[in-house]
Formats: C-alpha cells, sequence, structure tokens
C-alpha cells in the first residue's frame, strides 16, 4: 500500500480510503467487520463515513454507518490510533436531521457531539462539512441554469460560513476533531474557507472529497489545480459511477442486491444513454488492456495528478478485494490513449 499526506496535516493517508456508507442497509455489522479487518491487513489506515449514512438516507437508519465503525472500535480500542477516521455533518436537505438546519457553529456541535457518540471515540481526525448550505453544482447540478450563481446571496453566505470557521476552530481547540475538510464544495467555496481561516486564525481545510470519475470530471483541472496549489488533498467519491464502471448496468440490467435496485438509487442523475454508451467503451478497452473495468476506472482515478486517496466502497468481499487490487495496477501509455479517446468523446455523458 502507498501512502500520501493529506494535505497540510501531519497525516499520511494510505492511496485507498475505504468507504462505508453501505454499512447498516446493504451490510451488516458482520460485514463491516470483515472489510475494516480486511481493509487494515491490506494496510488502509483511512475510512470515511458521515451522520446520514447508510445511503439511502432514511430517518430509521440515520447515524446506524457510524454505529458499525463505533461498535467496531468499542471491540478492538487498540487499534483506534492505527486508522484516521473522517465524518461529516449534514447539510439542510433532510427534516429529520436537526429540523433540516443549516450547517452551522451551533449545528456542529450537536453534530458533532452525536457522532463521537455513535463512533465510541474521543475525537474524529477529519471532521468534513457534507455539503454546502448553499445550493453548489453537485449531485447531478452541474448543467447550466442548474445553480443560479446570480440569485445566490453572498454575503449572507459568507456570514454563515465564518460562523462555521468559528465553530470548527472551537471543536479543534476542543480537542474533538484534528483537522477539517469540505466536500461537495467549489473553487469559490475553498478559497472563501481559506480567507476566512486566515481572518479569523483557524486552521484550514485539509482536504475536499468530490464526485470525480471517467463519467465526471467537472473538477479536472481547475478544482484539482486549486487543490494542488494550496495543499488540499483532493479525495475522489464515486470513482466507479455509483458502480456503473463495473459494466454490470449495461443493457438495464438490476443484479440482485445492487445498489439500483433500492428506492432512491435508480441510477440517479448518472442514468443516460451517453453515460451507457461511454461504459461499454470503457468495459472494451479494460478487456483489451486484461484488467477489469473497475480497476481500470480505479487505477486511472489514483494516477491523476492531484488525487491523494480514492474512496471505495463495496457490499461484498470479492467487490472489495478486486477494488484495493486496483491500487497495484500500472496502466500503460497504450492504455491511457485509449482511454483519453474514450473521454475525449464522452465528456460529460451526464
Amino acid at each position: 500500500m502507498k501512502y500520501s499526506p493529506l494535505g497540510s496535516s501531519s497525516l499520511s493517508v494510505s492511496r485507498v480510503c475505504l468507504g462505508s456508507m453501505t454499512w447498516g442497509i446493504q451490510n451488516t455489522q458482520a460485514d463491516a467487520d470483515e472489510q475494516i479487518e480486511y481493509a487494515m491487513a491490506c494496510g488502509i489506515n483511512f475510512i470515511d463515513t458521515a451522520e446520514m449514512y447508510p445511503v439511502p438516507p432514511s430517518e430509521e437508519t440515520y447515524g446506524d454507518t457510524e454505529r458499525c465503525i463505533g461498535n467496531w472500535l468499542a471491540r478492538n480500542p487498540e487499534q483506534r490510533e492505527k486508522l484516521i477516521i473522517a465524518s461529516k455533518i449534514s447539510g439542510p436537505g433532510f427534516p429529520y436531521v436537526r429540523g433540516n438546519s443549516m450547517i452551522s457553529s451551533a449545528t456542529i456541535e450537536q453534530a458533532l457531539d452525536a457522532s463521537l457518540a455513535r463512533l465510541q471515540t474521543d475525537y474524529i481526525d477529519v471532521y468534513q462539512l457534507h455539503w454546502p448550505n448553499r445550493t453548489s453544482p453537485h449531485f447531478g447540478k452541474h448543467w447550466p441554469n442548474q445553480v443560479m450563481a446570480t440569485q445566490q446571496k453572498v454575503k449572507a453566505e459568507k456570514k454563515r460560513m465564518r460562523d462555521i470557521v468559528l465553530g470548527l476552530g472551537k471543536a479543534l481547540e476542543n480537542g474533538k476533531i484534528r483537522h477539517w475538510g469540505l466536500s461537495d464544495d467549489t473553487t469559490w467555496g475553498i478559497h472563501t474557507y481559506l480567507n476566512l481561516c486566515e481572518e479569523l486564525g483557524v486552521a484550514k481545510p485539509v482536504s475536499i472529497q468530490n464526485e470525480f470519475s471517467l463519467l465526471q470530471i467537472k473538477d479536472w483541472p481547475y478544482l484539482i489545480e486549486s487543490c494542488v496549489f494550496e495543499n488540499i488533498a483532493y479525495l475522489p467519491w464515486s470513482p466507479l459511477s455509483s458502480g456503473m464502471l463495473s459494466g454490470k448496468y449495461i443493457g438495464g440490467a438490476r443484479p440482485e442486491g445492487s445498489r439500483w435496485t433500492m428506492t432512491q438509487r435508480q441510477g440517479l442523475f448518472r442514468n443516460t444513454i451517453y453515460s451507457e454508451q461511454a461504459v461499454v467503451a470503457y468495459c472494451d478497452v479494460a478487456k483489451k488492456h486484461g484488467m477489469t473495468s473497475s480497476q481500470m476506472a480505479l487505477a486511472w482515478c489514483d494516477q491523476i495528478d492531484g488525487v491523494t486517496s480514492t474512496i471505495i466502497g463495496a457490499t461484498n468481499m470479492l467487490q472489495l478485494k478486486e477494488n484495493i487490487e486496483a491500487f497495484d495496477v500500472s496502466l500503460s501509455d497504450a492504455c491511457l490513449a485509449d482511454i483519453e479517446a474514450v473521454l475525449q468523446q464522452f465528456t460529460a455523458p451526464f
């Protein structure tokens, strides 16, 4: 396993980050235990979770993924210092999460204390803002006119962001978190937080995790360049585009137990005629070069300049092993050229 510095922090994280959003709905506690232990045996020291997990989110399962991790930690307390655990506070969008409230210094304190209790730990290594209070061009809202920048109340947004930074500063001082990061944010969001942190004397964000894959490259190279220049770790989520790049959904297939058989996960915005054509083309490239399409997609993410650690997820051990093995794959120049040809043809397939 290879490791990289997590932005400006003193942490060194594995190039593979173990995602956990299926634990508690598609995966049991026993499954989560097995995944954690196998990942650690492979050298993975980085686990990503969130208060709203598992996905698809619901009031009944809210917080259950953190509970799965906490249950494992309670039985294996000697392993805590070996792990870098990242979690997230939810933004507005769920009535059952603090009454649909925005992220603020007050809600950070509430959410953080609840996450610590579920995780059964005294601190979280990286505490992330799951998405901005404002509507941002993520979760499929990246096409023109889906996010109207001119309708944003920038002064009010900056005021809320200032309050957030103060709340995070308090959590850092209290030792409840060691670092903080962003998720599903933009270049403007990054730099506004950097300016506020400098003004207020609060440690800057060390990371950002955004959707990034062969089917979703909106952050490349512009936002990723900002991350490199400002020493902020870039962490791709959904590098297989919700499983599409494995090829398992081609032709309308819906394998039993797969994510797209579940409520709220019917392909979401990703399932288009163009994305299917792109996936078929990528599967052909992978077959030509002697690897699975999942491994090729993950290896491609890993070799992107500026990527620090790629967040993977699996619902069974065969998938997990295949995904982890991808990070030992070195893509040849010929393979990269074939990938680039498909990428140029299907730059924005959804």
